[in-house]
């Protein structure tokens, strides 16, 4: 067998070849188990010897990355579907988490892509006919987000049509003509990156954390939003809120700007549109009824995605084997986003976040033995932002934590290390990026001259400071001195929400003392919902000594997601270009 037929051959090994109405999921789920692929990083010379030179490698590697965002598209279309039947009722409660913790602890999902995905999975309820073409495959994911809006009624048929045929481009063009009033709700990010020297950081530190008090619950970006507010709302400048304006040196692009300025980067041809197309495939039979329990839901969830993760990781290897080669910009495309969404069918910001991870793998051995020992891909993610002699170091944190605590550990300590260089580095959406530009100027057109942006921030924290002073400070209660010890957050495991109230471990209705070492910081939901619901108990002292229990067991947080996710591929052994390739 030849090498390119060889990797095709793997390729349909992950092709449904079982009926998916068996009794256990992981049976029903078997046909869409991804090939084991052993996939060594690429050099450039091998990108440009099998890319450019023509080998039947690169088609071999681009028909193979079309297959897994078919895969993966399927799959994400019954994982969106269950995430949605766990909002009902009290699911989450019995599970003890938000949704977006749930789809990050458990099924390695990231925040934005689980609340697109449970949006398209209750969009579908009401769309009867947009869901069967979905399931089916005639319509991909990303033209079932673009199109669901507006596919309601009497217009959904005609939506569902245009979703089979059009482009994504071609539908983003149609949808915002339909919904003209509505305009962009997708916010543009900028990074705000400045030197602050310690004098100018005390200021600046003292004057979020009045703002934090101000704001309870807020998020840095909020408060730094609230220097500017106050600044502005005494030395006001003319088009503080022009979204055109130019923000200055201190800020930087970190994405692209909405679909609208997105779709005129590149100039694409039409040869993309003469390959081949790939095969439709449906998308697993997994029921998600109302007789479904928490953990069948639960069960089920945790079965698709590990088959994901297989896919996964051959969209990153091959995403990145195609976008380093070029080959996107060969076959007509207009880049690599464009690819994305009109050859793969998925959301291209998840695709790019993944191609980049992968990247970062291939030039980092410490990632890639964290990736061997089973650390997750929201973890990997998190590593990665660590300087490369650092990352070997925190490989036991990343195995024996909660991706949210190795989060906020690995960005105490980055925030430690720009203390240290003298730097301040915050991500802004543009709207706030361009109040706080605003103030900046506002700052320099008052004193006269060009200030550097760390010395503007430290005048607009001084002005904050200066304008509260006079406040009214009231003393702190109980609830909020727990809150602070906790550092502001929910304690239970896993939780990423601010805490919001203090729960008593020893009810006081029980003889309970109002002690801090019997209060814990928690938020409504899993004060409200999962205890005083019943679902979650809490014993022990605080901030360190407790033990948490949820459905009668004691809990630690969520368990690692297995990595053995295609047992049942067909094995498949070959070489290629002198490497050894496995599939198994």
């Amino acid at each position: 067998m030849s090498e390119r037929h060889a990797i095709l051959h793997a390729m349909e090994a992950a092709l449904p070849t079982l009926e998916t109405d068996a009794v256990t999921p992981d049976a029903s789920l078997a046909g869409y188990a991804a090939p084991r692929l052993d996939l060594p990083p690429l050099t450039m010379a091998e990108l440009e010897t099998w890319f450019r030179g023509g080998e039947p490698e690169a088609d071999a590697c681009e028909q193979l990355l079309a297959w897994a965002a078919r895969a993966r598209g399927a799959l994400d279309l019954a994982i969106g579907e269950g995430l949605d039947a766990l909002r009902h009722g009290d699911r989450l409660a019995e599970l003890g988490y938000h949704l977006d913790d749930y789809a990050r602890e458990v099924l390695d999902l990231g925040k934005r892509s689980a609340e697109s995905l449970a949006r398209l999975g209750a969009g579908l309820r009401a769309r009867p006919l947009l869901r069967d073409a979905l399931r089916s495959g005639r319509v991909r994911i990303r033209a079932a987000e673009t199109v669901l809006p507006v596919a309601v009624g009497e217009a959904e048929a005609l939506w569902v049509e245009r979703a089979s045929v059009q482009t994504v481009r071609e539908l983003e063009g149609a949808v915002r003509a339909a919904r003209a009033p509505a305009g962009d709700d997708e916010d543009e990010w900028v990074q705000l990156r400045t030197h602050l020297p310690p004098d100018e950081r005390l200021v600046v530190d003292e004057a979020l954390a009045a703002a934090r008090e101000q704001l309870p619950g807020s998020t840095r970006t909020e408060q730094l939003e609230a220097l500017a507010q106050e600044y502005l709302g005494e030395f006001s400048t003319d088009g503080d809120s022009d979204g055109t304006r130019p923000l200055g040196p201190g800020f930087r692009a970190c994405g692209l700007g909405p679909p609208a300025r997105r779709a005129a980067v590149g100039a694409a041809t039409d040869r993309w549109a003469e390959l081949p197309p790939v095969p439709e495939l449906a998308a697993p039979q997994v029921s998600f009824d109302e007789a479904s329990t928490a953990q069948e839901i639960d069960e089920r969830l945790r079965a698709l995605a590990r088959l994901r993760v297989g896919w996964d990781r051959l969209i990153g290897f091959c995403g990145l084997a195609v976008k380093r080669s070029g080959m996107h910009v060969l076959l007509g495309y207009g880049g690599f986003r464009q690819y994305v969404e009109e050859r793969l069918g998925l959301p291209a910001r998840a695709v790019e976040q993944r191609v980049a991870l992968e990247k970062r793998l291939w030039e980092s051995p410490p990632l890639q033995e964290a990736r061997r020992q089973g650390v997750s891909y929201e973890k990997l993610r998190v590593l990665a932002r660590l300087p490369e002699t650092d990352m070997a170091s925190w490989l036991p944190r990343a195995l024996g934590a909660t991706c949210i605590t190795l989060k906020r550990e690995v960005e105490g300590e980055r925030e430690r290390q720009m203390r240290a260089r003298q730097k301040l580095l915050v991500p802004l959406p543009r709207r706030v990026a361009v109040l706080l530009a605003a103030a900046i100027e506002a700052v320099r057109g008052r004193f006269g001259r060009v200030l550097s942006t760390g010395t503007c921030l430290a005048v607009l924290a001084f002005h904050f400071l200066a304008s509260w002073r006079g406040a009214e400070r009231r003393s702190k209660s109980r609830s909020k001195k727990v809150r602070e010890r906790d550092q502001g957050w929910c304690q239970v495991p896993g939780c990423s929400h601010r805490a919001a109230h203090s729960h008593h471990i020893d009810f006081r209705s029980h003889g309970g003392s109002d002690d801090p070492e019997n209060q814990v910081g928690l938020c409504a939901f899993h004060h409200l919902r999962c205890i005083h619901g019943g679902f979650l108990r809490v014993f022990g002292r605080a901030p360190d000594g407790l033990t948490w229990r949820l459905g009668g067991r004691v809990w630690r947080g969520p368990p690692a997601l297995s990595a053995n996710v295609s047992e049942t591929a067909t094995p498949t052994e070959f070489c290629v270009e002198g490497r050894a390739w496995t599939s198994r």
